[in-house]
């Protein structure tokens, strides 16, 4: 309507309904005889409307929706209602008036004109409704929370509830008054700047700030993680609260229009939503490290965790740049996840260090990589969907399988060996985690159990650092103990299940055995047997330096770590040590018993 007019009408373009003087104020008069009644109405209309808008130019600061009534908004919304009906009539050809087209124009005129100083009017309104709803938001949460007692906090919400309808059906009036008069594109404008202004306001209060991908690569790591953290923390309330509500908010005020609410939406929460989504994926191209794959599967889990959300939000094809830079955001994290994970296994296999542990405690690279996968396995279902099409990738030929309970003692000739010679010949291929699906190859349980393979193969190459077989065998045994003591204590127990268990639980046993038995066979080879006398006396003291001799060579090893463990294999030494002495003792025995029949034998001759 706004276009109909393109000049102001002369005094010269014949009678007029109403026609304004130079200051838009005094109308002059029509003959009554030249008017229809349909004329007569709408010139009433004008001049009431008039009456009302005039009360409420830009002077007036007071605001048209203030105080309890609403008669005064109402009424100023029927006369823009009025104004934009009359202008109709007079656009309108079949239209029951005897009006010139001279005498139209000037109407049209003075009706324009009154209807822009009632839409300027309303925008200021639109304005001051929509910060007043921005207000109420936040006394809502804050009235709710600081209330004392369940009953407070009920009775304050609902207050809070009513007033927000009051609110929302306000602006709903509004907005349909402009849009009806054909200021789509002022009302749409303000609604935009305040609601968008809001919530980057609010999304900056939850400790967000956007960065740029360049900015994130210059962040050093604790600053990231301080970047990381505010982001797991903003990005749920943002999406499922503060951009839930907004769309909840153009779907009320824009009832009546598809394409306004979705215009709305998109030009209120598209950029600050795409900036969001936009940081997991910058996070993610920073520099890779393997401390930095916890915070990338945090990432990965909250996006995961909160896309039904931005699913449904963002559904519209004006907003289909927030779904792309959400599944853009996750692929890049998946990546850098699995990426992250072959760097952990080749820092496993790369490991240098050429130093033994004292005593064959429990080496340094155990304790990382084993406390690294109790907390990997806190991300079962994020590794699950990471790795659910990238199977895992073997070598061949493979080593020898851990997977599979060890192989009883070892014999004689090899019992002075290194350990890796008595691991098992079962390939990978064997063990329970071998499938020939895909998907079981890609699961988690497949891959942290390959990783122990590999910590496990390293350790066997560490153990033949020790001069002392003996100590290699108990450097082991402490170590996979140790493994087995983190999975009992962790969630890698129900991933790598009881049978694992029980097969490095023999496994382990098998070390502890075989170190018992090295650690002490010099000792047991020092027992007197076949002697008497002076060479027993001999034998023993041979025996007690021997002894000696070996405890003070292992006082600083460390036996068993685990009291359960050691308990068992002092009972299998014990039961070892019995049998050599029994068996000592036994041969010392006959070859008494012999000298004594010959010696008889000898004596009876000589009678």
């Amino acid at each position: 309507m706004r276009s109909l007019l393109s000049s102001s009408p002369s005094p010269q373009d014949g009678p007029q309904l109403h026609h304004l003087d130079r200051n838009h104020r005094r109308p002059v008069e029509l003959s009554p005889s030249r008017q229809t009644f349909s004329d007569r109405m709408m010139e009433d209309s004008i001049a009431a409307a008039e009456e009302v808008i005039s009360k409420w130019g830009p002077e007036v600061e007071a605001s048209l929706f203030c105080g309890n009534g609403r008669a005064e908004a109402d009424r100023f919304l029927r006369a823009a209602s009025d104004l934009h009906r009359s202008m109709l009539f007079f656009t309108s050809p079949s239209a029951n008036s005897a009006a010139s087209p001279a005498t139209r124009s000037a109407v049209l005129f003075r009706a324009q004109s009154l209807l822009s100083a009632a839409m300027r009017r309303l925008e200021r309104e639109l304005h001051l409704l929509l910060s007043d709803h921005c207000h109420l938001l936040d006394s809502h949460c804050s009235s709710s929370s600081d209330a004392s007692t369940i009953e407070d906090a009920a009775k304050s919400i609902t207050e809070m509830e009513s007033a927000l309808d009051v609110v929302m059906r306000d602006l709903r009036a509004v907005a349909e008054a402009m849009i009806s008069a054909g200021y789509t594109r002022e009302c749409v404008r303000v609604y935009k700047t305040v609601r968008k202004s809001f919530i980057d306001k609010s999304i900056r209060q939850l400790g967000f700030q956007r960065l740029t991908q360049s900015q994130v690569q210059k962040l050093d790591g604790s600053a990231l993680e301080s970047r990381i953290r505010a982001w797991l923390a903003a990005a749920p309330i943002a999406f499922r609260i503060l951009f839930s509500r907004e769309r909840l908010l153009c779907d009320r005020i824009f009832a009546g229009s598809d394409a306004i609410r979705e215009s709305c939406f998109a030009g209120v929460a598209r950029d600050a939503a795409a900036a969001l989504l936009a940081f997991p994926e910058s996070a993610a191209r920073s520099k890779r490290s393997p401390e930095k794959l916890f915070r990338i599967l945090d990432l990965y889990d909250t996006l995961v965790e909160f896309w039904p959300d931005i699913e449904s939000l963002f559904i519209f094809e004006s907003t289909a740049a927030v779904r792309s830079q959400a599944v853009v955001s996750l692929l890049r994290l998946a990546e850098v996840a699995r990426s992250t994970l072959a760097d952990f296994e080749a820092a496993i296999e790369r490991d240098a260090s050429r130093s033994p542990v004292p005593g064959g405690d429990v080496h340094p690279l155990t304790r990382y990589v084993m406390n690294y996968l109790v907390f990997l396995a806190d991300y079962e279902l994020a590794l699950v969907d990471i790795f659910a099409d990238s199977p895992l990738q073997t070598p061949s030929p493979l080593p020898d399988s851990f997977f599979e309970a060890a192989a009883v003692a070892t014999s004689p000739t090899s019992s002075h060996s290194s350990p890796s010679s008595a691991s098992t010949a079962t390939s990978f291929e064997g063990s329970p985690w071998s499938s020939s699906s895909s998907a079981a190859a890609g699961s988690v349980s497949v891959r942290i159990a390959w990783l122990v393979l590999v910590l496990i193969c390293k350790l066997e190459s560490k153990a033949e650092l020790y001069r002392e077989a003996a100590l290699s065998y108990l450097f082991l045994a402490n170590n996979i103990q140790y493994i087995l003591r983190k999975v009992n204590e962790s969630a890698l127990r129900p991933l790598l299940g009881d049978e694992w268990v029980a097969q490095h639980e023999a496994k382990a046993r098998h070390y502890a055995a075989s170190y018992a038995r090295l650690a002490w066979v010099k000792v047991a080879a020092a027992i007197p047997a076949d002697v008497s006398g002076m060479e027993a006396d001999e034998r023993m003291c041979g025996f007690n330096a021997a002894l000696e001799a070996e405890c003070r060579g292992q006082a600083g090893w460390v036996v068993v770590s685990d009291g359960g463990l050691r308990e068992e294999v002092r009972k299998r030494w014990r039961r070892w040590w019995f049998r050599r002495t029994e068996c000592s003792t036994r041969g010392a025995s006959g070859s008494s018993r012999n000298r004594v029949s010959g010696s008889s034998k000898d004596s009876n001759r000589s009678q």
